[in-house]
């Protein structure tokens, strides 16, 4: 293995790091860009200090495209911006995924409701990959596919790593994005199984600033 020299600086040497079995996976290359650690966060602070290839940026709210912009704006990586399929659907998610696309984002995000008429106008409206959020091996994955989603994003809690391997025996060529849990075990599962990225959850803004609270009181 070749030595890579490295360097972190004093004010950065704190960041977030990825876990570095994330490397493992293939990655799957976006306009001449390879990714394989995405970070699910839509906390600026903690996009703007962690080095994840990309952002995958949904939220329990409609989307707003103010939102998406902030976002955008602050990461040096590329981001995936939500653009609903749930409560937020029809028209809407089109309108979203268009302005999205104008916004920078490298791929929009649709949720497991979505109906596939629906994925396919919005394909008829943006030239970036579509992501399409499978939850259950019940979805109609089929008509999404055929819909023109591009890349499956698998979230299924602790059975992710068994849904990746249902996906990816019957779909061997797609491209899979999946949830990769808490562990590097896990992590290493879901890979196995099949995923060419992993999303990766960090520590909340406030679980760090505890931490650093921390050994301020130790220091006095």
């Amino acid at each position: 293995m070749k030595k890579i020299p490295k360097y972190s600086g004093t004010l950065r040497s704190h960041s977030i790091n990825v876990p570095e079995v994330i490397s493992k996976c293939s990655g799957i290359s976006i306009f001449g860009r390879r990714i394989k650690s995405i970070v699910f966060s839509t906390d600026v602070a903690i996009i703007k200090n962690i080095n994840a290839d990309a952002v995958i940026a949904v939220y329990p709210f409609t989307p707003q495209p103010s939102i998406s912009q902030a976002i955008i704006s602050v990461s040096d990586s590329p981001v995936f911006v939500g653009v609903g399929g749930g409560v937020t659907g029809g028209e809407r998610s089109v309108r979203l995924a268009w302005e999205a696309e104008n916004q920078g984002a490298y791929g929009v995000v649709v949720n497991a409701p979505i109906q596939p008429d629906i994925i396919r106008e919005i394909k008829e409206h943006i030239d970036i990959p579509l992501i399409a959020t499978i939850v259950s091996e019940k979805q109609d994955i089929d008509s999404r596919i055929l819909a023109g989603a591009d890349i499956l994003n698998i979230s299924a809690a602790a059975k992710t790593p068994d849904l990746v391997a249902h996906v990816r025996k019957r779909y061997p060529d797609i491209a899979i994005i999946a949830t990769g849990g808490p562990t590097d075990d896990s992590i290493l599962s879901t890979i196995d199984a099949g995923a060419n990225a992993i999303t990766y959850t960090p520590p909340t803004n406030g679980e760090l600033f505890a931490r650093s609270m921390e050994k301020y009181r130790h220091s006095f």
